[in-house]
């Protein structure tokens, strides 16, 4: 069998796993030769982004990766997903019934690779200095719910929150929350470069050449103590400069697995192929793309344009043209696979309108077509970026509304830029830090968003996010979500335009790929083991 497929029915609005496909689960034999991982990720240090693996700065899904591997965190993401569950940790629970008191119990006998212990003074020193750096990645957002850490002994650490947070858990599972050797890791400075050291389950060598990453190795730590089982000894994970030079190494057997970014014309391929050496993987995904704005900017500025291009905007052209099945029309920041979701673009537009887009340009007095540029990276979410966007022109300028042009740009320029709001509209990728409506809403809308947006909506702020964070059981904070998704909708500061299923291939020796990313497309190199396919 050379297709295998993930299927995860929702329970409470979290996913379960069934392998639908022959075994590619089972635990394998540790030793033998590395296994190499291929991705079209790019890990590059430069002058605006020196410390692009430092957890108090990385924030995007491929740095994140090697720190998932590498830097061990309290909680951890479970291999069928799930509520998160102790890792370097031995338990940790809420001990007060408002949700705004967490403590932790660490395991005994944590070492970091070099040999130091770990003890809950480091846990505090890490979490407190990626708050007091608060990089411009916006990754410390996540933790903007605390107020005070206090340690008891070596062991226990207390998290005293600002106010209740029920998805506080899931991001003591995120890298941010890492936990560092203050002797390596400056308290109030940045770790330039590409050097990583801490608890996880590997060590890590990276082989880098003109700033950027080509190679890493991850070896396996003897010293860790935590969740997961490390099936292998050793894994490479080799940087492609596309997908097509990825596709060819797997072919020649210069890796054994290739993960993100396939190709949609690659996907087909493998798709199509009853049998040969290489299956293909496919499994629910929680990746959204979405068009953002900065809504200060002159062009986009006033909500007329932003809710004309929603009106425009004909979502099941664009994913039947560039993605087909390997993507579904999205109508709201939130996937439909999570608890809360609600249609709300779908439900204030319906179906893509000129004439509609036309009417409330003409009440809002705006003059067209309205000028625009839109940016996208030509590296990092794979290379039908492009097309996508080339039929986003199409479709704003066929309405006689817009004069678009679009504009591509390197992930290492594009994010900086971003960043510094020199661009009115641009498009982005979000992959959850964690799979919770919370983590597709506040970091795009809450203070200090991941954007670094002046969109502020002072009731989803001061009211909204505070109201639904309050409630454990997250199908009731669904109202709560719903009026936020419905502001979003009304406000349009950013556009969602599509959810994505994810994808790995893996010659038929590898086993455990099935589970070498999880919902939030984490790497889990640990899964993976050779032996022959069942």
């Amino acid at each position: 069998m050379n297709r295998k497929t993930l299927v995860l029915p929702a329970v409470a609005g979290l996913l379960t796993p069934v392998l639908a496909a022959c075994g590619t689960t089972e635990s394998g034999s540790h030793g033998g030769d590395a296994i190499v991982v291929g991705t079209t990720d790019r890990f590059t240090a430069t002058t605006d982004a020196p410390a692009p693996l430092d957890p108090a700065y990385a924030y995007d899904v491929g740095t994140w990766n090697i720190l998932r591997q590498t830097v061990q965190t309290l909680m951890s993401q479970p291999k069928g997903e799930g509520d998160p569950v102790p890792d370097a940790a031995e338990s940790c629970t809420f001990t007060d019934s408002g949700n705004e008191r967490y403590a932790c119990k660490l395991r005994s006998g944590l070492q970091f690779a070099s040999g130091d212990p770990v003890t809950a003074s480091d846990v505090k020193y890490s979490i407190e200095r990626a708050l007091r750096i608060d990089s411009d990645s916006g990754v410390s957002a996540l933790l903007n719910t605390i107020d005070t850490i206090e340690t008891q002994g070596e062991h226990e650490v207390i998290f005293h929150l600002k106010t209740a947070d029920a998805t506080f858990p899931y991001k003591l599972s995120t890298p941010v929350a890492g936990i560092v050797n203050p002797k390596d890791y400056e308290k109030d400075k940045l770790r330039d470069g590409f050097d990583v050291d801490g608890s996880g389950p590997y060590t890590f060598d990276a082989d880098v050449e003109d700033n950027a990453i080509v190679s890493a190795t991850f070896t396996k730590n003897p010293s860790y103590k935590g969740y997961v089982t490390v099936n292998n000894d050793q894994v490479e994970l080799r940087s492609f400069e596309d997908a097509d030079a990825m596709g060819t190494a797997i072919d020649k057997g210069d890796i054994d697995v290739m993960t993100r970014t396939m190709t949609p014309a690659q996907i087909k391929k493998l798709d199509a192929v009853s049998d040969g050496d290489v299956d293909l993987v496919d499994m629910p995904g929680l990746e959204i793309r979405y068009l953002a704005f900065d809504t200060e900017a002159p062009s986009v500025k006033s909500k007329a344009v932003r809710q004309a291009m929603a009106q425009v905007v004909n979502r099941g052209e664009l994913v039947s043209k560039v993605y087909g099945t390997q993507a579904e029309p999205l109508y709201s920041l939130v996937p439909a696979t999570i608890t809360g979701h609600s249609n709300s673009f779908f439900n204030k537009y319906g179906n893509p309108s000129a004439a509609k887009a036309k009417s409330l340009l003409a009440k809002a007095g705006i003059t067209t077509p309205v000028k625009l540029t839109l940016h996208y990276t030509t590296d990092h979410y794979g290379s039908a970026t492009k097309q996508e966007f080339e039929i986003l022109q199409r479709q704003l300028n066929n309405s006689g509304l817009f004069d678009v042009s679009i504009k591509g740009h390197p992930w290492d320029t594009f994010r900086p830029a971003e960043k510094k709001g020199e661009y009115d509209v641009y498009g982005m990728g979000w992959f959850p830090d964690f799979p919770d409506a919370d983590n597709f809403l506040a970091p795009f809308l809450d203070k200090d968003n991941f954007l670094g947006s002046p969109y502020s909506n002072g009731m989803v702020q001061r009211d909204l996010i505070p109201e639904s964070r309050r409630e454990a059981d997250r199908l009731g904070a669904s109202n709560t979500l719903t009026d936020i998704q419905d502001i979003v909708a009304d406000d349009v500061p950013v556009l969602p335009l599509w959810q994505g299923k994810q994808y790995v291939a893996a010659r038929t020796d590898v086993k455990g790929v099935a589970y070498a990313l999880n919902s939030s497309s984490s790497l889990q190199l640990w899964e993976l083991s050779r032996g022959a396919s069942g």
